[in-house]
């Protein structure tokens, strides 16, 4: 395993662990953590440092955004169950399986668009 490799898993494993425990003491500061594309970052970040090819740059960020709407199934979905009285695990689940159809569904409108 290469220095690089492992630099970037521990600074990828270190905003989720950071966003985790910030959400611990604040759930608003967590929950801001979360929402940014720190994620989406990383790679772009990653991809340009190992490429410096800017049209798979862009052709990622077009991609990230257009699976970035489907996943509002989730985030909706996951605690209205829990309002209704699903318990957490149930609530989650059918938010997950919820989603991946819906990405399933939107499948090709992503691939037309990513």
């Amino acid at each position: 395993m290469n220095l690089q490799l492992i630099f970037k898993f521990l600074i990828s494993a270190g905003v989720i662990t950071a966003a985790s425990e910030v959400a611990k003491r604040n759930v608003s500061m967590g929950a801001l953590l979360c929402a940014l594309p720190l994620t989406s970052l990383l790679v772009i970040i990653w991809m340009w440092l190992e490429t410096g090819d800017q049209a798979r740059v862009v052709a990622m960020n077009w991609s990230i955004l257009a699976y970035t709407i489907p996943s509002f199934v989730l985030f909706l979905l996951f605690p209205l169950g829990l309002r209704l009285g699903l318990n957490f695990w149930a609530s989650l689940v059918v938010a997950c399986l919820l989603t991946a159809l819906t990405y399933r569904l939107c499948q090709p409108w992503l691939d037309r668009v990513g």
